[in-house]
């Protein structure tokens, strides 16, 4: 028997946690973020500060901004390690429960370990308690049950074993995966306790990649050589199984054109000939018009959000779907065919099933086509020049600095849609846009992330100026950790998208300028805030010199902002797709809308 606290024992069993896949052994946890106060200091404060375990501290500046980081270190890693996240109870935990939320519906694994009131009620009401005249279990922590994938308070240190390896298969499961909540209150986290030695004994976690069911796989490869003008849509579960050479050589043998979701994009490279790019409310021509011609969709590792499907309105009436998928739960979307597997292994034998099968000539020099057209429209949008300096270019400035190392961070704004447009990613993991929650402040924190999971590979952070107020002082932590960043601050004084969207819906860009009150440009300095925060600032003035810098800072070992003033009313060239919000009935623009809803479809066709 070994004692410690249950504070002590956490980190100590942290330290121990692996995953493997295909042979390949990763430690599960990189590290734990923190920020402390009364409700952690003297529990997880005091066992990290004494502890000699390889689980190396890092501070934060935000909590929220801490999980946004674990997120996308978890991501940039294929969901094979995470980073750990505690707080003190009060604004500290309920600070997460953001980041909990995006990255639960992103199926991002972290392990969020939030201080908690008194186990014994000794002196309560404490300091942050929430009094709850239903109950006295009740605590600000309750908030995480519905943004976690699993959830537990630990109110003795009996129970901390049967948490921590619950905790572990979630994290560790790619079907349930998303934010683990253990609740550890302040006066349990300091109390001693006798722990079995197994329990510290290094663990590995088995990462499973289940095979499709038999039938359900014949089913599917029916459906797929009946079709004449199938699409696949390639999501985040293609790259997360690592499964992208399989998708590319399922493509190549069966002539089926590849789109791709936010999560999805570089499952296939830019300049493959069955690369169409993003499908959806911001997608490419190209892969929107095969979409709407399409008698069949393929689905591999996606969810389907309403931008993929530009709010069901996208697919024809009579279009069928294969849903390939580790979770059941996407796989049955649509009232798609369940291929319910892991994605590597399910294209492997679809492929198979599939062999001798090939769409016709015509079709794929269609899809070349079309490919070819949305490319020379990208071509005019990259060349765009003019001051303040047009969107488009700044993008494609920053693809040809990115090169094929280099990885884009974005998760909120215009940016997101224009980037899944225009840019030319060079393979998987060369983009990473937080769009299943699209959190604004996600896009500092989230590079800090990708940086220390991927410390090779160049990371270009391009971030609106509405997102960068929201969480600017996660600079302080990339300087701080010596993690050295890219950032594009892209300022057009104000939320650019949502002054167009505003605009559509009748709501008169109300809210969407930093302004003084009577329209006069305010006198905020957003390359002198990044300045104080320790980084060093560039400032171009024309869509040349923002070139140089990009080079500047590429070659910099420290991280540097390259602060960029753009036009907010450029747009980039359209998706001709449409996307779902609501327009106030009897507004001069709501006949519009209600046309559009006339497109909308259920997708209850029977397979």
């Amino acid at each position: 028997m070994t004692r410690l606290t249950v504070a002590q024992a956490v980190v100590r069993f942290l330290a121990h946690q692996w995953s493997e896949r295909d042979g390949v052994e990763h430690k599960l946890f990189g590290g734990v973020f923190g920020i402390f106060g009364h409700g952690n200091v003297a529990g997880l404060g005091q066992a990290l500060a004494t502890s000699d375990e390889d689980l190396p501290y890092h501070l934060s500046r935000n909590e929220q901004a801490m999980v946004h980081t674990a997120a996308a270190y978890a991501r940039a890693g294929n969901r094979l390690s995470t980073l750990a996240c505690t707080t003190s109870i009060g604004p500290g935990a309920t600070n997460m429960i953001t980041g909990a939320a995006g990255a639960t519906i992103n199926r991002l694994p972290v392990l969020l370990l939030p201080g908690d009131v008194f186990s014994t009620r000794v002196a309560n009401p404490v300091l942050q308690e929430l009094e709850d005249a239903r109950s006295y279990d009740i605590s600000v922590n309750d908030c995480f049950k519905p943004v976690s994938r699993y959830w537990d308070r630990v109110n003795r240190p009996e129970q901390l074993p049967s948490a921590l390896l619950a905790a572990m298969r979630v994290l560790t499961d790619p079907a349930e995966t998303g934010a683990v909540t253990l609740a550890l209150p302040q006066d349990v986290q300091a109390e001693a306790h006798d722990w079995p030695e197994e329990l510290f004994e290094r663990r590995v976690w088995h990462i499973a990649r289940p095979r499709p069911e038999r039938a359900a796989l014949t089913r599917a490869a029916e459906l797929i050589k009946a079709s004449a003008r199938p699409l696949i849509v390639a999501g985040g579960g293609a790259i997360y199984s690592e499964a992208t050479d399989e998708l590319r050589a399922f493509a190549e043998a069966h002539g089926i054109p590849v789109a791709e979701t936010q999560a999805g994009k570089g499952a296939l490279p830019h300049g493959h000939p069955l690369a169409m790019g993003a499908v959806g409310a911001t997608g490419t021509t190209a892969a929107n018009a095969l979409a709407r011609e399409a008698d069949l969709i393929i689905g591999v590792g996606t969810r389907y959000s309403d931008f993929t499907t530009a709010s069901r309105s996208l697919f024809g009436p009579d279009t069928r779907f294969v849903n390939l998928n580790i979770t059941g739960f996407d796989a049955a979307k649509l009232s798609g065919h369940q291929v319910v597997a892991d994605a590597r292994e399910g294209l492997a034998e679809l492929g198979a099933a599939c062999e001798g099968w090939a769409t016709d000539e015509a079709y794929r020099s269609h899809a070349a086509e079309l490919s070819g057209a949305w490319d020379a429209l990208v071509d005019e949008a990259y060349a765009l020049d003019g001051l303040p300096m047009p969107q488009p270019a700044v993008i494609g400035a920053v693809n040809a600095a990115a090169g094929d190392d280099g990885v884009v961070i974005c998760a909120a704004g215009s940016m997101p849609g224009d980037l899944h447009k225009l840019w030319r990613p060079s393979g998987p993991g060369s983009y990473h846009v937080e769009y299943g929650y699209s959190c604004m402040g996600y896009e500092i924190a989230g590079g800090v992330g990708v940086k220390l999971a991927v410390p090779r590979r160049e990371v270009f952070v391009m971030v609106g100026d509405g997102s960068y107020l929201m969480m600017a002082q996660e600079l302080v932590t990339a300087v701080a950790e010596g993690v050295k960043l890219v950032v594009v601050l892209v300022d057009n004084s104000g939320f650019a998208s949502i002054g167009r969207l505003s605009e559509s819906v009748g709501a008169r860009r109300l809210g969407t300028s930093y302004a003084y009150r009577d329209g006069g440009p305010l006198p905020v300095d957003l390359g002198a805030n990044a300045a104080s925060l320790g980084a060093t600032v560039l400032r171009p003035d024309s869509l040349a010199d923002l070139r140089k810098a990009l080079e500047t800072a590429r070659a910099s070992k420290e991280t540097t902002v390259i602060h960029v003033r753009a036009d907010p009313m450029i747009d980039s060239p359209s998706s001709e797709a449409w996307w779902d919000v609501p327009v106030a009935e009897g507004s001069e623009l709501h006949t519009a809308y209600a046309a559009e809803k006339t497109n909308q479809r259920p997708h209850i066709t029977p397979t």
